[in-house]
């Protein structure tokens, strides 16, 4: 276990957060992308490359601060005293790999919600018998949402295979003051939303949403012909809201309300500029009757999702803040469900020199929320589904989640 730094150590230099970054939590999030075919020396590879990035992206090596503006915001990070990485090996092969076999390939905060004096980002390189190795990011939400960290490990990738001498994307931390200034209502309303409940009694399932599902849901859904063609996201949050709806939701009152929340990524909505690699993200809820979601088509629910996201611009708006990110509970609520999407945020076509990851994925032990995470296609694409980790149910509705997906395939 090391602490890696940028050449030149630690140093004074305090860099601005946005209001983005604080409506983050600063809870761990973590990636896994496991890589099958082998490098020379991965661990010592990626470690002297880690160290060079950090020269550009001095602020992931930082600490947080708090500033003194009467709220208790996180608003700057502090010098460059290093991030956490350790190497490690494994004694069995990749193809052997298994959920819960995951777990040994992260570095993990202490606890769940990251102190000030933690490492922003911690990075384990772990080696495989077969050749193959896993590099597993966990970094504290407040210094940047998926998007970011996929630039910052896409950065680690072009020094540890000799790309270039320094990153083709000119990272920019705080956006030259580019992006909106949130008011502090939406601020608070968005860290509400995502406020910390944690937990352990949720089952981690890896799963895959079979192609032909997905494919008869966009056609349904693009047959009413209402607008833009169903996306992938679309179709496969709908279908895992309302398996979930079927199997766990403890109300069996087809008049109760029920939540969706989802993570949408505003950089090409606020104008972030090229580089920007902090958090630009909002967390869009909506809620339906239990009724509406079990009994409808997964189609249907599609629907509602889109509607749902075409108000995303109005979380935006001035004003905005007393709405639908709050009105539900959403971190305290059995019945509520979270979807994010780490699709086309870059993760996948991370490379340290042996090409891209044969999968993305997802780890956690401890969650704020039933979740799910949709997950970016391997190396061979999505023929055969989308992958999704998930921790969205309790051990003792697993079994009836996944009977729900497969009855829901075979229709």
């Amino acid at each position: 276990m090391l602490v890696v730094g940028p050449p030149g150590g630690d140093d004074a230099v305090v860099h601005l957060t946005s209001s983005f970054d604080r409506t983050a939590v600063p809870f761990g999030v973590t990636a896994l992308l496991l890589f099958d075919r082998p490098i020379p020396e991965p661990a010592e590879t990626i470690r002297a490359a880690l160290s060079e990035a950090l020269a550009h992206y001095r602020p992931v090596a930082g600490r947080l601060a708090a500033e003194g503006d009467g709220d208790g915001e996180l608003l700057r990070i502090e010098g460059a005293a290093g991030v956490l990485f350790v190497a490690a090996s494994a004694g069995y092969a990749l193809a052997d790999m298994t959920t819960p076999l995951l777990a040994g390939l992260v570095a993990r905060y202490p606890s769940g919600v990251c102190r000030h004096a933690d490492p922003l980002l911690l990075l384990q390189v772990t080696e495989f018998a077969c050749g193959g190795f896993a590099v597993t990011a966990t970094w504290n939400h407040v210094l940047t949402d998926g998007e970011g960290m996929a630039q910052v490990l896409g950065a680690v990738g072009e020094l540890a295979r000799g790309a270039s001498p320094a990153p083709s994307v000119v990272p920019l931390r705080a956006d030259d003051g580019s992006l909106p200034r949130l008011p502090h209502s939406m601020v608070a309303a968005q860290k509400r939303a995502l406020s910390c409940v944690f937990s352990r009694d949720l089952a981690l399932l890896d799963v895959t949403v079979p192609a032909g599902l997905i494919g008869r849901v966009r056609a349904e859904f693009d047959a009413a012909g209402l607008g833009d063609p169903c996306t992938v996201f679309e179709a496969v949050a709908a279908v895992l809201w309302q398996c979930r709806i079927r199997a766990a939701v403890v109300s069996a009152s087809d008049e109760a309300p029920v939540a969706l929340s989802f993570s949408a990524n505003v950089r090409r909505l606020v104008g972030a500029r090229p580089g920007y690699y902090g958090n630009c993200m909002v967390v869009q809820s909506m809620t339906a009757t239990r009724g509406a979601v079990a009994h409808g088509t997964a189609a249907d629910v599609a629907r509602m999702i889109r509607r749902a996201k075409e108000r995303v611009p109005d979380l935006l708006a001035p004003g905005a803040g007393a709405g639908t990110t709050t009105e539900h509970g959403v971190a305290v609520l059995y019945d509520t469900l979270v979807v994010s999407s780490w699709r086309n945020l870059g993760f996948e076509a991370v490379d340290f020199g042996g090409g891209r990851p044969a999968r993305v994925t997802w780890q956690v032990e401890e969650t704020v929320v039933p979740c799910c995470v949709v997950c970016p296609p391997g190396k061979g694409g999505d023929q055969d589904g989308v992958s999704v980790m998930s921790a969205c149910v309790r051990p003792e509705h697993a079994d009836a989640f996944l009977a729900e997906l497969t009855a829901l395939t075979d229709l």
